[in-house]
């Protein structure tokens, strides 16, 4: 049963934890401003905090990077796929890419991809300045990892494996991989101004719109160097190039709760954000997290200690959703009947970040009357 939330107010006086958080970050030096997405069955709410860019305030139409957490778009046009029976989950990824079948990568399909037991972390660094070619190539090239057992051993992948989804995507439907999301899943639930990859006349059509991310918890602190570089921004990445305004992740993620009559059977639907990996420990996160498909589920575990990039103490058990890099966080709560989505322009550090994630997503839940 779903536990609705009181009338959204969308005014700053109904969100006193919320912006507390927000500016003892601020103060601390963690962001300079932040952006944040709700919505319930009875509203819609944008705060914003801070400024974007020097001298920028931040808006709600501005522009942050959501890193990882746009890679569960991709696996949603994925699922728009297997719905129309172009692809199967259990697809050995030879089916589709054959050069991919070298190394002891041979058995490894579309499911072991989306929950992230394919084995071959050593393609995700050194994905800067890389096209899209060079970026599948070299995770066709990775070799399985040693003593990994395909489908069984866990470990997040940030980057390698989701150009391997991206070009699945390629190959079967004919088309460049931004076209596919705006035409399976952007357009369909009348989503807009989302990019994966954004060309230079763009960039500066949005230049006041702009949000610069800093790196803030190291000694040489300043604008991130590959974030804010513009020949950067214009390469297309499935798992860490989403730009848009916090809106369009919240409304991504109420259209997963209320999908569109015909736009992805509940089966399909169902299997993405159900269980498909629980109880692993992630050799990458060194923690036990669950995944559905592309998708990382609530696992905080009663007398454990709070997993990182998690949702807060407050969220229902069902709560699926994905983080972004020390900066974002987007998920729905289907006992809440609750989306979120909220990004830092400030990248302090693992341990600052996970503080500020779980107070944040916390004080969120707490302001709309929903903690306890």
């Amino acid at each position: 049963m779903h536990r609705h939330p009181p009338s959204v107010d969308p005014t700053t006086r109904a969100w006193p934890r919320t912006l507390q958080v927000l500016e003892e970050g601020r103060a601390a030096g963690w962001h300079t401003g932040a952006q944040i997405a709700l919505s319930t069955p009875r509203g819609s709410v944008d705060l914003t905090h801070g400024e974007a860019q020097p001298g920028h305030p931040m808006r709600p139409d501005s522009v942050p990077p959501w890193l990882s957490a746009g890679k569960p778009i991709t696996a949603v046009a994925l699922a728009r796929l297997v719905d129309a029976g172009r692809l199967h989950w259990d697809d050995p990824v030879t089916t589709w890419i054959p050069e991919f079948g070298i190394e002891g990568k041979e058995s490894i399909t579309l499911r072991h991809l989306l929950t992230h037991t394919g084995g071959f972390r050593g393609a995700d660094p050194g994905a800067i300045g890389r096209t899209w070619d060079e970026s599948v190539a070299q995770a066709c090239a990775a070799p399985l990892e040693s003593g990994w057992v395909v489908g069984e051993t866990a470990g997040y992948h940030a980057n390698g494996s989701w150009f391997v989804l991206g070009e699945i995507l390629q190959r079967v439907t004919g088309q460049p991989f931004a076209d596919v999301i705006r035409s399976e899943v952007f357009d369909p639930l009348g989503l807009d101004e989302g990019w994966f990859g954004i060309d230079a006349a763009t960039q500066v059509a949005l230049a006041n719109r702009w949000v610069q991310v800093d790196r803030t918890g190291c000694d040489a602190c300043g604008p991130d160097p590959v974030l804010n570089d513009r020949e950067e921004i214009t390469r297309c990445r499935p798992g860490s190039g989403l730009r848009a305004p916090a809106r369009l992740l919240a409304g991504f993620y109420r259209r997963l709760l209320d999908p569109p009559r015909g736009w992805l059977s509940p089966g399909v639907l169902a299997e993405l954000t159900s269980p498909q990996r629980t109880g692993r420990f992630d050799q990458t996160f060194l923690a036990v997290i669950d995944f559905g498909l592309g998708f990382i589920l609530n696992s905080d575990r009663p007398g454990t200690r709070p997993v990182p990039y998690g949702y807060g103490p407050h969220a229902g058990p069902r709560t699926f959703g994905h983080s972004g890099n020390q900066s974002a966080c987007a998920f729905a709560d289907p006992d809440h009947d609750l989306t979120v989505a909220w990004v830092c322009n400030g990248l302090p550090g693992e341990l600052f970040h996970q503080r500020r994630q779980r107070a944040l997503n916390a004080a969120i839940y707490e302001d709309l009357g929903l903690a306890g």
